[in-house]
C-alpha cells in the first residue's frame, strides 16, 4: 500500500490533534459536571444569589424572596446575599437563617422536587 506522502501524515497528525482536543473537552465536562452536582445543597454563603441557592437547593425562587422580604429587581436578580443584607441594613448571618429555615419549609411541604421557575420565562422548564 503506496501513501501519498506528506498529505497522509498531515491528515493523520491533524486527525490526531482533532481527537486529543475533544477528548480534553469531554474530560472538562465530565469534571464541570461532577462539580455542580456536588454544589447541590451546599451550604449558604454571602457570595451567592437567592436564584443560585433556588437552584442549587431546588425551590422556587419566589419563595426564597418572599421569605427574605424582598421583591425581586429586574429579572433575574443576581444580587448576593451580601448586598441584600446591606440594603437591609442587617446582618447577612440572618438573611442566611431565614432563606435556610424557607428551604426547609418549602421541603417538609412538598414530598416532590418543586420544577424551578425559569426567571427569563416565568415558566417551569
Amino acid at each position: 500500500m503506496k501513501t501519498n506522502g506528506w498529505r497522509f501524515w498531515l491528515v493523520a497528525v491533524l486527525f490526531l490533534v482533532a481527537v486529543l482536543v475533544t477528548s480534553l473537552f469531554t474530560i472538562r465536562a465530565v469534571r464541570q459536571s461532577s462539580r455542580l452536582r456536588a454544589r447541590a445543597d451546599e451550604p449558604l454563603q454571602a457570595w451567592m444569589s437567592v436564584p443560585y441557592i433556588a437552584r442549587s437547593h431546588r425551590v422556587p425562587p419566589p419563595m426564597l424572596f418572599q421569605a427574605i422580604g424582598v421583591q425581586p429587581g429586574p429579572p433575574p436578580d443576581r444580587r448576593p446575599l451580601r448586598e441584600i443584607a446591606r440594603v437591609q441594613g442587617r446582618p447577612v448571618e440572618e438573611l442566611i437563617s431565614e432563606l435556610n429555615e424557607a428551604v426547609r419549609r418549602a421541603r417538609q411541604g412538598s414530598a416532590t422536587p418543586t420544577p424551578i421557575m425559569s426567571l427569563e420565562q416565568g415558566r417551569a422548564p
